[in-house]
């Protein structure tokens, strides 16, 4: 084999020099690099002492099929090489021989379907699965023959999964800019959950390595490493390239909203242009707010005066699996759907036609310091008194839901219940920095134009904006109820619930009315925090180890000591943890930001943790939702997985777009982006270890 490579490596080689003398571009240096580094790849894998270790070691073996599938291919694609080693050989051989097979048009059907990304990935996908079932496993270790054609499977199709991403030559790329990046994510869900496979699998799968290990090191601890190798950096492999392939198809900087407008006339959709349309959308929001009115009354009532069995009762399965569910689902497919339907603000308002609230807000209060407590305190009663299981629990919070709103906006002017003390409210706003859609002007020229201003002001029909947005002025989602009082107001309908960019709105830090920039935020940022690291300790407090720890110390410090014992959990994970990881972020960028862009960076930099964060939300809410329905949970984690990697791909994106603003050359940004990436790796890290836990499945009668 080594013979072999050095022919290819010298056939390659002359082929190059011969197309140099002809054409020379930036890039040949490049290329020869690539195709040589890609052929030292495959002799490291199959013809270095590595291979002498693979029917020893687990972890060697799963190094070489790691080089062979994710490695030497795109090496090797990159180097461009088919053009040189057809010019590297003898001309007659190539003009008699290769040249009718090459452009026949029976070669030419093969390769285009070979090369397409359907076919090329489910031969990978194939390959990848079928050979680590342990009956082909222990084939492959137990004959030369099939050894080989396992390593040769692996490499032929690898190259064909990274021929689509990596393209031959000019021309235009048959898929769209998007495709790659659900192909690589796929790809990455393979890979984890294999490697995810290996690493929980709690017993020794391959018994050959059991029967020949060396040294100290078990069978069982081999096999977890050996998941490991495959797990992080074969993740890295598919989510780095997904990254740039974002970062492509997202940084061309225009006005996305003005575009669509510009565009609106020549589409042919016409539920899209009826989705745009501004008069149906407030008689909407008042029919969804009946609507949620009647189920919370339905909840409160079933949860007061039903059973008290929580998957019998309304109470127990509407607020906390489904709603939660769906609320957020809405959030990542149109937008804060849920304060939109606020059944609160409806009770709120009938309230004001015979009160008129005369107070303003305190301003030591104008902050998110008190839901930030309030969202605190929420994680630690929601499992340390088990409000899940509670339905007349769950009714008397929401009762106090519905007081709590109707005494602060009876009281204060504007929403001030919404923007300054509602801890659902702010999480959806958080939530919301990833919607697909905002509330906000069609075009800017307009607003320019207007006298009025009535989208703040209001007229003498409908109020202007209770929170303050001046749409104008508005970026994002933060603090939008969706109240669409502005849309219904406007005397120019240029206010629309209108397509954004979800990414952009995390990237840019422009000034925001009544919110400021997000990089003066305190405030804010720890919010975006908490709601992140919190998606991580509440779902990790179902988990079986974790309740076995806590019920380990609950035995120790008394009857009574569970409440305790919750609370220094959530603290240390949702509090303390966060404090220390964005203290060390930000003590690497000390040595490379200049000290007075520090702090501002540091509160930017959170918010690019939010995707990760709210992807196991998602993944998290998702298993409630499908356990309420059914036992069988096969379909569920790699949806759930699948939302962890594209929550990950969207945090690299970000982070490395906001490092661009703080640096010059790739390596001062990878230097500024690398303490938040690995943050963001680590909590990707840590949302996969608890899918793979037993979970406690609530929302069922068991």
């Amino acid at each position: 084999m080594s013979l072999a490579l050095l022919f290819t490596a010298v056939l390659y080689g002359i082929g190059w020099v011969r197309i140099r003398r002809l054409i020379r571009t930036e890039h040949d240096a490049m290329r020869l690099a690539c195709f040589m580094a890609g052929l030292a790849v495959v002799w490291l894998a199959i013809d270095s002492p590595l291979d002498t270790f693979d029917k020893l070691f687990l972890s060697a073996h799963m190094t070489q099929h790691l080089l062979l599938l994710s490695i030497a291919p795109p090496l090797l694609l990159l180097g461009q090489p088919l053009l040189p080693l057809l010019r590297g050989l003898p001309k007659p051989f190539v003009k008699e021989g290769l040249g009718p097979f090459l452009t026949s048009p029976a070669c030419h059907r093969l390769s285009h379907w070979l090369t397409s990304m359907p076919v090329a990935w489910l031969l990978f996908a194939f390959s990848t699965v079928v050979w680590h079932f342990p009956p082909a496993y222990e084939l492959a270790l137990s004959s030369n023959f099939f050894h080989d054609l396992q390593h040769a499977c692996f490499f032929w199709t690898g190259v064909l999964f990274w021929v689509p991403l990596i393209q031959q030559g000019p021309g235009k790329s048959r898929y769209p800019s998007w495709a790659p990046i659900p192909y690589l994510l796929f790809a990455d869900l393979v890979n984890t959950v294999l490697s995810a496979s290996f690493v929980f699998a709690g017993r020794v799968l391959y018994p050959s390595y059991e029967s020949v290990h060396l040294g100290s090191m078990s069978a069982l601890t081999d096999q977890t490493l050996a998941g490991a190798i495959m797990w992080v950096p074969g993740s890295i492999v598919y989510l780095v390239p997904a990254v740039v392939f974002a970062m492509r198809l997202l940084s061309p900087e225009r006005n996305f909203a003005e575009e669509h407008v510009r565009r609106q006339p020549k589409t042919s959709s016409v539920f899209g242009q009826q989705l745009l349309r501004p008069k149906w959308l407030p008689p909407a929001r008042r029919f969804a707010q009946w609507a949620m009115l009647v189920t919370a009354v339905a909840v409160i009532a079933d949860g007061l005066r039903g059973s008290q069995v929580a998957p019998l009762n309304l109470a127990g399965v509407l607020p906390w699996i489904h709603w939660r569910a769906l609320s957020i689902g809405a959030l990542l497919l149109i937008g804060n759907m849920f304060c939109m339907a606020c059944p609160f603000t409806l009770v709120r308002d009938g309230a004001r036609r015979v009160i008129t609230p005369k107070l303003r807000w305190p301003k030591v209060l104008r902050s998110k310091w008190l839901p930030v407590v309030l969202l605190v305190l929420y994680f630690w009663t929601y499992e340390a008194f088990s409000l899940w299981n509670s339905p007349s629990a769950t009714a008397w919070i929401i009762v106090g839901y519905f007081t709590a709103s109707l005494a602060v906006d009876s009281l204060f002017r504007g929403a001030s219940f919404c923007k300054y003390v509602c801890p659902i409210g702010q999480f959806h706003f958080i939530a919301s920095l990833l919607s697909p859609r905002e509330v906000a002007v069609r075009k800017q020229s307009v607003c320019g134009t207007c006298r009025t201003h009535d989208c703040i002001r209001g007229n003498e029909t409908t109020r202007g904006c209770e929170l303050y947005l001046f749409q104008p002025k508005k970026a994002s989602n933060l603090d939008c109820t969706f109240c669409l009082d502005c849309v219904k107001v406007c005397p120019h309908d240029n206010i629309a619930l209108l397509p954004v960019l979800p990414a952009k709105t995390l990237v840019e830090d422009p000034y925001r009315s009544s919110i400021g920039k997000l990089g003066r935020r305190n405030d804010l940022a720890a919010l975006a925090l908490l709601i992140v690291f919190a998606a991580f300790v509440n779902a990790a407090g179902m988990t079986a180890p974790v309740m076995m720890f806590e019920h380990k110390w609950h035995g120790r410090l008394g009857p009574h000591a569970m409440p305790l014992v919750v609370g220094i959990f959530v603290l240390l994970g949702a509090v303390a943890a966060p404090m220390m990881i964005v203290a060390l972020c930000s003590a690497f960028n000390r040595l490379v930001i200049a000290p007075d862009r520090v702090l501002d960076s540091t509160r930017r930099f959170v918010y690019g943790l939010v995707p990760t964060g709210i992807g196991m939300w998602v993944a998290h809410l998702l298993y409630h939702f499908a356990t309420a329905w059914s036992t069988s949970l096969s379909f569920v984690t790699p949806l759930q997985i699948l939302s962890l990697d594209a929550g990950l791909l969207l945090s690299l994106y970000v982070i490395l777009r906001i490092a661009e603003q703080y640096a010059a050359g790739i390596r001062g940004v990878f230097s500024i982006a690398l303490p938040w990436a690995a943050a963001a790796l680590a909590l990707y890290g840590a949302g996969i270890w608890i899918l793979f836990q037993p979970m406690e499945m609530r929302g069922m009668v068991h």
